[in-house]
């Protein structure tokens, strides 16, 4: 597959945070991009962001290509719309389950199924825990993965123009059948945000003395708890078979680990956890490093830096000069004083000299 760059105009029907986003990195590189939204007011903050003109000011309009960010519950039907609607362009959608859409779709269109040739699902595995087109950013999908989700009958000609949308916005493409990429995004993406959210609603009742305890961990688990919960009820029940599957094993490990727990001190029942833990480990490892290589296993220290300005910025500054590549980095803040907690993730063979490099220049490094 060699895609060239797409030509334009291209249709945005959704001004949402995925809809401007793509608007505003398709005009980066000075492709003609109209947007359309349901909601007047938002498609006008989509075209006041730059990241299209409105509909309105697009009478006779016949696009290369179509893009579908409609919730996933409409999808289906908008699509049939906009192939309907543009007879000559390609229409692709970017909801984040294909399976669903794909039968619902070839229902609505019935002895118009031939259409579908034009027609080529996608999923940008990209986001943010905000929404709405004033969280866009035109660099949102730079070297995230976009999948492609061709049927049978999509045109190779379709499947190119998918394919130079993708490119477009810098991500980088994969080819999945639709029952592939749902099963796929059940594992990575909805379970986790389950996971995070049934977490995170432990919380509500705790005394915020205890919350102030809250480190890294709790944090990292529970962020996209934030997320929309209205896009994720039609999300998870779009994919419900795929990830029912995935959470019946999870309910048998929490069922193993509570009767564990409700004899902690019995003949097997320290060996049982540590075995958990170890299929955790095991589990974690196989997650790609970076650029999608292999996995590798990094080491983290922890420097304390003062509260104030430049102060991080410093920090990276040094370890630059030091020589050593920050794999990784999170923040947080002491509880009791002004300072902050900046760990670091580097190769393990680089982290005793990079302890020995920072302490000399006056960092305090915490083991």
């Amino acid at each position: 597959m060699n895609p060239t760059h797409l030509a334009g105009p291209v249709l945005v029907l959704g001004s949402g945070l995925l809809g401007a986003s793509i608007g505003l990195g398709l005009r980066a590189h000075g492709i003609d991009v109209v947007v359309s939204d349901p909601s007047p007011s938002a498609q006008a903050v989509a075209v006041d962001i730059g990241a299209g003109r409105g509909f309105d000011d697009a009478e006779n309009l016949e696009p290369e290509l179509v893009v579908v960010a409609a919730p996933p519950d409409v999808t289906a039907a908008v699509v049939a719309g906009a192939l309907q609607t543009y007879p000559s362009a390609v229409v692709v959608d970017i909801a984040s389950v294909k399976v669903a859409v794909a039968a619902e779709l070839a229902d609505i269109l019935g002895p118009n199924r031939g259409m579908l040739e034009r027609y080529v699902g996608t999923h940008p595995m990209a986001g943010r825990e905000k929404s709405g087109p004033v969280a866009a950013l035109g660099e949102l999908f730079n070297s995230m993965p976009w999948v492609l989700c061709a049927s049978e009958v999509s045109s190779q000609h379709a499947v190119k123009v998918a394919h130079s949308l993708a490119i477009d916005l810098n991500a980088v493409v994969f080819r999945f059948t639709p029952d592939e990429h749902d099963a796929a995004v059940a594992l990575v993406s909805h379970l986790p945000q389950v996971m995070s959210s049934l977490v995170a609603s432990r919380l509500q009742e705790t005394p915020p003395h205890a919350l102030s305890l809250a480190g890294n961990g709790l944090r990292d688990v529970t962020r996209i708890a934030a997320s929309d919960p209205a896009l994720w009820v039609q999300i998870l029940g779009a994919n419900a078979p795929k990830l029912l599957e995935i959470m019946l094993g999870v309910r048998a490990d929490l069922d193993r680990l509570i009767t564990t727990l409700s004899a902690p001190t019995a003949p097997g029942a320290r060996l049982d956890m540590a075995q958990l833990m170890a299929e955790g480990n095991a589990g974690q490892t196989r997650i790609p490093g970076k650029h999608g290589g292999p996995a590798q296993q990094y080491t983290w220290l922890t420097v304390l830096v003062d509260d104030k300005p430049g102060q991080i910025a410093k920090l990276l500054t040094e370890i630059g000069h030091i020589g050593v590549n920050v794999e990784d980095l999170r923040m947080d803040h002491s509880a009791g004083l002004q300072v902050g907690m900046v760990e670091i993730s580097v190769l393990p063979s680089k982290r005793v000299s990079l302890v020995e490099d920072l302490t000399e220049r006056g960092w305090k490094v915490i083991l």
